[in-house]
């Protein structure tokens, strides 16, 4: 029977597919005792799990060497070295003639392991709590035959739908991009980590499905709607045949969108735009350029360090960045500094907050830790050479924190002439405009730097006191709330008065009638992902300016999100059907980006 679950649309497409199920978890271990005949069996049993294991990590080691280097590769040798330990395998068999099961020794053991390592003092063996986790889950796995198991069991080509719990950081790594076609998680959030890694890779994502790895079977047939945020398990062939339909009707209005890619973003009333490119990876670059992307607006650091055991140092960051800034030359790049923390950190090492969005993220990670810091600044130093480099400031509550960061910079700069290496000194410093604090001291910001961009995710979280990770409170965050509209209406003014750039580059910029709204408020510079370029400059083609700013100015006195939404919409939709048959891709699009109590009109 067809079951359909619904969750939160995080990266558009549809996809049909065999399930990979992967229950990353360590799996509960009921005890089994065991016969003195059988410790021979259970001893060998041990041994061909904990080989199988190291064979596939070895897989997974070489396989992210290739894709990712070295560095982000060692953390799968610390595993290995974990499975072939010779005290780790004494203490499971000793357990075993004791009369336990393979898997309950091995799990007792693995217990004892973590807590050992986790009360420690030294802060490298607390880093291994974790690599003990994924060898506990791995080992216990295959000694209980249980099936998915492993993130990297699949051929290349196989279009599997991979459904797990949520995509962290030490999978993300593992999984291969040429098996993997789409993604379903039972959390997350449209601004979740996984979200944003979805639309950066272009793959279909639906998340906040809450328990679809309960009710999904291993290689069972299911339809992905990463438009809709639909998981359909075992559709009939009228329903597939049905999907297949609506797939090529969105890949057909997926390329006639891409004709605008190479258009000039300017309004129906002559207003000139400027669109930039999100970039996470530095390999996206050339897909990010060649997208009619006017530089980059946002390129988020941090890809460069989650799901890896340690940070990346001067060298491989400055040629991360260099690659960026040739791909897109001569246009403007912009780099954000590491926003660490929250959820997205490194594997180990770092700590684990009870509320980590109010915690210790961002730039107050980076200001504590100087010497981490610096080597970043002077990797975007170096690379300033080789285009228009910019370097942005999150998580900002303060001017303190843009003049301490101003004394590193000058600090790297010294460093590197000392040392005779080419780098430039005047990269404009700008800010993200993220919280409430910075919005309310925008005038003394604007005075001390270059340029602002507003964050929409964490602007709305902190504004509305909405965790974005939180799939129980996703109606709840609402970009298109008055009080949202209102700050990001007069951080455009306090930009304005101080004559530096004001743009946006969270993930409301790429909505179209989030954009429509942006617009209307004032902002003349949009920062988006890749793949939603083109669609957004057929949108300012299509609207006018003066249209949007009516809009806008009536959802700044609506009384709730809701109101606003609907006030925004009915105007974007009369300015698109004035334009007929050419706007019947954005009119779907619109369809596909309200908010969940919304009614239609269309």
């Amino acid at each position: 029977m067809t079951v359909v679950l619904s969750g939160v649309p995080a990266s558009p497409g549809i996809v049909i597919g065999p399930v990979h199920l992967l229950r990353w978890e360590v799996p509960e271990v009921e005890p089994r005792t065991i016969e003195p005949g059988d410790v021979d069996l259970e001893v060998s049993r041990l041994g061909a799990a904990c080989d199988l294991a190291v064979a596939r990590l070895r897989k997974v080691r070489d396989r992210v060497e290739e894709h990712a280097g070295p560095t982000e590769a060692a953390i799968f040798d610390v595993q290995i070295s974990i499975c072939e330990d010779a005290d780790l395998r004494l203490s499971v068999e000793t357990l075993i003639r004791q009369g336990f099961s393979a898997e309950k020794a091995f799990d007792l053991v693995l217990l004892e392991w973590r807590e050992h390592f986790g009360r420690s003092t030294n802060a490298l063996m607390r880093e291994r709590v974790s690599d003990l986790m994924d060898v506990q889950i791995r080992v216990l796995s295959l000694l209980l035959d249980l099936p998915d198991h492993d993130p990297v069991g699949l051929p290349k080509g196989a279009n599997a739908i991979l459904v797990t719990h949520d995509l962290t950081p030490s999978l993300t790594v593992q999984f291969d991009r040429e098996a993997i076609a789409a993604i379903a998680t039972d959390a997350g959030t449209g601004t979740s980590h996984v979200a944003i890694l979805a639309r950066s890779l272009g793959l279909p994502a639906v998340v906040g499905l809450r328990d679809a790895t309960t009710r999904v079977q291993a290689g069972a047939t299911v339809i992905i709607d990463g438009t809709h945020g639909i998981l359909c398990c075992d559709p009939s062939d009228e329903r597939i045949a049905e999907y297949r339909a609506r797939a090529r009707v969105e890949q057909e209005e997926t390329r006639e969108l891409q004709q605008y890619a190479r258009a000039e973003a300017v309004t129906a009333d002559g207003v000139r735009i400027t669109l930039r490119a999100n970039v996470d990876m530095p390999d996206e670059a050339a897909a990010g350029a060649s997208s009619g992307a006017e530089g980059v607006g946002l390129m988020r650091t941090e890809f460069l360090v989650v799901g890896r055991a340690a940070m990346p140092d001067e060298d491989e960051q400055y040629e991360a960045y260099s690659k960026v800034l040739r791909a897109f030359a001569p246009h403007p790049v912009v780099i954000r500094t590491y926003d660490i923390g929250g959820d997205k950190l490194p594997v180990g090492g770092f700590p684990h907050e009870a509320n980590p969005f109010l915690g210790w993220r961002a730039i107050r990670m980076c200001l504590d830790e100087p010497e981490l810091f610096k080597a970043q600044l002077r990797a975007l130093l170096r690379a300033a050479v080789h285009g228009d480099l910019r370097i942005m400031l999150p998580l900002i509550v303060s001017i303190s924190e843009v003049r301490q960061t101003r004394v590193l910079l000058a600090e790297a700069a010294r460093e590197l002439a000392a040392r005779g290496v080419a780098h430039r000194t005047d990269v404009p410093l700008g800010v993200m405009i993220e919280t409430p604090a910075a919005v309310i001291t925008a005038d003394a910001l604007a005075r001390e730097t270059s340029f602002f961009s507003i964050g929409t995710n964490d602007l709305v979280q902190y504004t509305l006191a909405v965790d974005r990770g939180n799939i129980a409170l996703v109606n709840r965050f609402q970009a298109l709330h008055p009080a949202v509209l209102r700050l990001i209406a007069r951080t455009q003014r306090e930009g304005a008065k101080g004559g530096i750039e004001v743009s946006v580059c969270g993930e409301m910029a790429s909505q179209p009638l989030m954009a429509f709204a942006l617009l209307g408020l004032g902002i003349r510079q949009l920062s988006v992902a890749p793949r939603s370029v083109a669609a957004v400059k057929h949108l300012v083609r299509t609207i006018r300016v003066s249209e949007a700013t009516l809009a806008a100015t009536a959802a700044l006195d609506a009384g709730t999100a809701e109101d606003a939404e609907l006030l925004l919409r009915t105007h974007l939709l009369a300015e698109l059907r004035a334009h007929g048959d050419a706007a019947d891709g954005l009119l779907a699009l619109v369809d596909a980006h309200i908010l969940p109590d919304s009614s239609d009109t269309h």
